[in-house]
């Protein structure tokens, strides 16, 4: 495509090239690219210009005012001229499409919208976090939010395959970062807000604003979103919708339009009453935690808003199966004790994650977890205090320390649980875990749920936590 009629209305300086791609990285450039090289926090994208034009860029987007003698399109904002590009370079996306947003239950809502709307024969696909997942196919993703040139190149596909319906996440980075804007948005999502990603936004107002353009900027004034208004943030989030003309659909334990009523815990799922429109609905959801309860009645909200009937979607909801890190059974002892590993890397998602446990544990709560390097330092402190609080055993280990001092890292951790164990080799602590449990007691592992690495330094070792319980389940019983 030319590059007149790829950037139009906007115009460049220099002769009108062919584009054959676009990329914000100067390493991936090949022949023929439009490079944008834009500003960022971490690394300045004007800085790799050479490297791309060295692998062959034939165009550069940027900020204004640079020195290049070649074609150059300049603008006052290159991150979301970028998207707008990559839409139409790479064009096309099924017919629905919707966006999750929260701190925390974004990955388990997107794949039960998924299930839900496969179960209703619709041919589906959800991605993010656990990268893109469709009935019989899986593709991996480096972001929850992918950059905007993957993000439309799987819209595209997706859209090629025949799949109609795809449930999104979105992030706080991806969102600030105009990743979406691009994208044509039937209906979205808000799961809550708590304390994450300090590292990169300034304060909670930052983060709250970075969720809130989904619905205040790229929702439609007249489509449907459905809020969990259990907090002050969901509650803000509501009231400002229903200010842009949106369909609210207030969701959760104090939603007027999908409430849950009461959940009783069993061994391995729990009976939900629901109070849908007025209807009352008793189902039993096949998953433990409650988060897992508000996780499914956003999706199941979210069905019903994208045409998928009531009635059809309950019966959905009673064959769930979670998705990988989310309280994902890594295995159980001789005695039966059960080994759950979850994502929870949060104050509020730990605390979550051990008071949904706690209901199906008759004996002790073991948990075993660390906090992750280069990220917010403040909650770390936070998270040692609420894992003292509901667990009965505390072992402080290593997540992903990055470039920081592991050490560090724990030591701010135990400043929270002074009581803790510190065990640094995270496979040790996983093992000793396991060896503190007796029967009808349970070991949590949490923080870093699917993931299939630890990052050290500028290294990721390969490292899983559900690998490592099975092995040390394995040796024990040798």
């Amino acid at each position: 495509m030319k590059l007149s009629k790829l950037i139009a209305p906007l115009t460049h300086s220099g002769p009108d090239v062919e584009i054959t791609s676009i990329s914000c990285d100067g390493r991936t450039v090949t022949e023929g690219a439009l490079f944008a090289a834009l500003p960022g926090t971490v690394a300045d994208g004007r800085d790799y210009i050479v490297q791309a034009i060295e692998n062959g860029a034939s165009a550069i987007l940027s900020t204004h005012g640079l020195p290049l003698d070649m074609p150059y399109v300049a603008a006052d904002n290159p991150r979301l001229i970028y998207s707008q590009l990559a839409s139409r370079l790479y064009a096309g996306q099924p017919k629905t499409l919707v966006a999750m947003t929260g701190t925390n239950g974004k990955s388990s809502t997107v794949e039960f919208l998924r299930q839900i709307w496969s179960h209703a024969g619709l041919k589906a696909a959800c991605f993010g976090t656990l990268g893109v997942r469709y009935d019989g196919g899986y593709l991996p993703l480096s972001h929850t939010t992918p950059d905007a040139v993957v993000l439309h190149q799987t819209l595209s596909k997706l859209a090629d395959m025949g799949i109609t319906h795809v449930a999104m996440e979105a992030s706080s980075h991806g969102l600030k970062q105009y990743r979406l804007d691009s994208v044509d948005i039937t209906a979205s999502g808000f799961s809550n807000l708590t304390q994450d990603h300090f590292d990169y936004h300034p304060d909670v107002d930052d983060y709250f604003e970075s969720k809130a353009r989904l619905f205040s900027e790229l929702t439609p004034a007249n489509a449907p979103v459905v809020i969990n208004v259990n907090d002050e943030f969901g509650q803000r989030l509501a009231k400002d919708c229903e200010a842009l003309g949106q369909k609210v659909v207030r969701a959760g334990w104090a939603g007027e339009d999908i409430r849950i009523d009461e959940v009783m815990p069993r061994s391995a799922s729990q009976l939900i009453d629901l109070i849908v429109n007025g209807k009352r609905y008793k189902v039993e959801l096949p998953l433990v935690g409650e988060f897992q309860v508000l996780n499914a009645v956003a999706a199941l909200g979210l069905a019903r808003e994208t045409g998928v009937d009531t009635e059809t979607a309950l019966a959905a909801l009673e064959k769930l199966t979670g998705v990988a890190g989310r309280l994902e059974m890594a295995g159980r002892t001789k005695d039966g004790s059960p080994i759950l590993v979850d994502f929870a890397h949060t104050e509020d998602g730990l605390d979550k994650l051990l008071r949904s446990v706690r209901p199906h544990t008759m004996g002790k709560m073991v948990v075993v977890f660390g906090c992750g390097g280069d990220r917010d330092p403040d909650k770390r402190p936070k998270m040692g205090a609420m894992a003292a609080k509901l667990a009965d055993h505390v072992i402080v280990t290593d997540d992903n320390p990055r470039t920081e001092d592991a050490a560090a890292i724990r030591a701010a951790v135990m400043k929270g649980c002074p009581e803790a164990e510190e065990i640094g080799d995270r496979a040790s602590a996983i093992r000793h875990g396991i060896s503190l449990l007796g029967p009808k007691d349970c070991l949590i592992i949490a923080g870093k749920g699917h993931e299939q690495g630890q990052i050290v330094g500028d290294k990721v070792i390969p490292f899983s936590d559900v690998e490592q319980a099975q092995l040390a389940l394995r040796e024990m019983a040798a």
